[in-house]
């Protein structure tokens, strides 16, 4: 037998400003439902979740929700008062000074701390612990995953799978609501769609209505043609072009694992600015940071070649922005050395968006020093058809920054970001507020850029689909390396039992620890320390044989000696896979040590 829905919406409609953002819709919500709601920018979810949870009025229609019903609802930004504490705030929920401390105490959050000067992640998980304490029966949440770190997102996760009431939850953490969702909604232009399948079947699903509704365009108006050609032709022909990216990126990351653990082979990753230079991009050696009386980074070591990317991930606080910083040359280590190509120009787009003046139009931060066009990858672009290609309608560009939501904020400063010339992009938590439409063209865009990635990020599903190599920063000193995306190095390294059921603190003497490594020797210490003037020496040597090679009269004047040059370049560059492999053990053992 069914059971009776705990709300009802029963032909809703609502218009702003005359236009009709959404007409006609129905949706029913019962205990147990999982489901994500997904559409373009703009096209109404927010305001729909407000519908239901009966923050807006609607101009028709009905809405029923059964008595006693609990409905907590996450909005996308949380005023929070400066002079008050967490414990204060959860619980103008109306629940227990227990119940505020439990939940709080499961999201590593000091209770009776002063929330004056709290980081956007403090302030999500703060508004977070409001929604969620109290087992409400129905959840309907916003963007939850917004500006927090990896192991939160976990066990938020792993904190809905076993609630038992309802959620309806707005993400474009593609990863987040294939592990929740086990239904869809999708927005589209005022229509609302329904799957009983989770997101992972999203794509499909969302390709075949399109297709349907293509048969039928020419019983449309022109408008609607352009915005189902937008759609079909845009949208879906990018997801296949990714796909094909994908494919490429493996590639990438199979030379990059031939590379650490020995083989031979050529690496064909540089980026055209770099031509002729050094195959290293970064070198750091024993650098170490730290902030007042905490140590974020300590003796850290890395080689970072040409057309690596390479994602960086960690929790909160561990200094992830200080060392791609550090790497970057952007700002100096506290102890170590950072050594940067001789033909690297970098490229740093900010989490805070400080590339852009906000009263300045949307055409002048492109082309700040003036004319109409913009140069992208050594291409020229006339700055409306690439404003476009990031999803800006032509009246927005001539508006000032300052009027644009966070999402569009955030797709002007990589907009920005990627006319900049150079073949060192560091990307700062590029995918804040921003959703999978722009997401697809992130990728699009930073795929087919030719130099060298550092990307931080919380989103697993970008890092999945565009790093060669993960740096994790796990705490307490120790970063570990691999190759592959973020579901490699959780195959890699797998996570403790507990980790994304609870971030409750646990006493130290408590932690399973693993077996203590043993010590490094003086003789092993000494060659990790002697390996990267040998490395320069081979590929200093490298560099000679294959100038020699390149001669096209050195094999007819001196054949014998062609071929002996040919068999030493062979053992040269063996040598060198084999030193560079040797480097990364014994870093990995010194830094197991520390």
């Amino acid at each position: 037998m069914a059971q009776p829905p705990l709300i009802s919406l029963r032909d809703i409609s609502l218009s702003f400003g005359g236009k009709p953002l959404f007409e006609g819709l129905f949706n029913n919500i019962t205990k147990g439902d999982k489901t994500c709601l997904v559409g373009r920018n703009g096209c109404g979810k927010s305001t729909f979740l407000k519908v239901v949870c009966g923050q807006i009025d609607f101009d028709r229609g009905e809405r029923f929700v059964q008595p006693g019903t609990r409905i907590s609802y996450l909005p996308q930004d949380v005023w929070l008062e400066p002079d008050q504490t967490p414990k204060q705030f959860v619980m103008q929920s109306g629940c227990a000074a227990f119940e505020a401390d439990e939940i709080l105490d499961l999201l590593k959050m000091d209770s009776d701390r002063l929330m004056d000067g709290f980081s956007g992640g403090e302030r999500r998980r703060v508004a977070l612990a409001r929604a969620l304490v109290g087992e409400p029966d129905v959840l309907l949440l916003d963007e939850p995953t917004n500006h927090l770190d990896l192991p939160t997102i976990e066990w938020l996760e792993e904190f809905l799978r076993q609630h038992t009431g309802a959620l309806l939850t707005i993400s474009h953490d593609r990863t987040f609501l294939e592990r929740v969702s086990s239904s869809c909604l999708w927005l589209d232009r005022g229509t609302l769609h329904r799957h009983n399948k989770g997101f992972q079947d999203f794509e499909n699903w969302s390709e075949h209505l399109l297709a349907e509704e293509e048969k039928h365009m020419s019983k449309m108006n022109t408008k609607l043609k352009e915005e189902l050609h937008w759609l079909h032709r845009g949208v879906t022909a990018r997801r296949k072009r990714n796909q094909g990216r994908l494919r490429e990126l493996n590639k990438l990351r199979d030379q990059k694992r031939a590379i650490l653990s020995g083989q031979v082979g050529k690496l064909k990753m540089s980026g055209a600015e770099t031509e002729g230079g050094s195959k290293m991009v970064i070198e750091a050696q024993s650098i170490s940071k730290a902030l007042g009386d905490k140590s974020l980074i300590q003796n850290f070591s890395t080689r970072i070649l040409r057309g690596d990317r390479i994602g960086i991930i960690g929790p909160n606080g561990t200094g992830k922005t200080t060392l791609i910083r550090m790497l970057g040359g952007v700002s100096p280590p506290d102890t170590g050395s950072v050594r940067i190509g001789k033909t690297i120009d970098l490229i740093y787009f900010d989490q805070l968006r400080d590339s852009l003046k906000p009263n300045d139009t949307l055409w002048q931060n492109l082309c700040d020093t003036g004319g109409d066009h913009v140069t992208v990858q050594g291409q020229p672009r006339h700055v409306m058809a690439y404003l476009k290609d990031f999803l800006f309608e032509e009246k927005q560009v001539r508006s000032p920054v300052s009027i644009l939501s966070g999402g569009e904020k955030n797709r002007l400063a990589l907009a920005k970001a990627l006319t900049k010339p150079g073949n060192l992009l560091i990307l700062d938590e590029p995918t804040n507020d921003l959703d999978m439409d722009t997401l697809d063209l992130l990728i699009e865009m930073v795929s087919d850029f030719t130099g060298t990635l550092l990307i931080v990020s919380h989103d697993r599903d970008f890092l999945d689909r565009l790093t060669t190599s993960i740096i994790a920063l796990e705490g307490d000193g120790l970063i570990r390396e691999c190759v592959g995306g973020y579901q490699d190095y959780v195959r890699q390294f797998p996570p403790q039992k507990d980790r994304g059921k609870a971030l409750k603190a646990t006493p130290k003497e408590n932690i399973e620890r693993p077996k203590t490594p043993r010590k490094v020797s003086y003789n092993e210490k000494r060659e990790y320390d002697l390996l990267p003037t040998r490395m320069d020496e081979l590929m200093k040597e490298i560099s000679q044989s294959e100038a020699r090679l390149e001669d096209p009269t050195f094999y007819q004047n001196h054949p014998q000696e062609f071929m002996k040059v040919t068999e030493s370049l062979h053992t040269t560059k063996e040598e060198l896979a084999r030193a560079e492999t040797r480097w990364l053990e014994l870093d990995e053992m010194i830094n197991e040590t520390r």
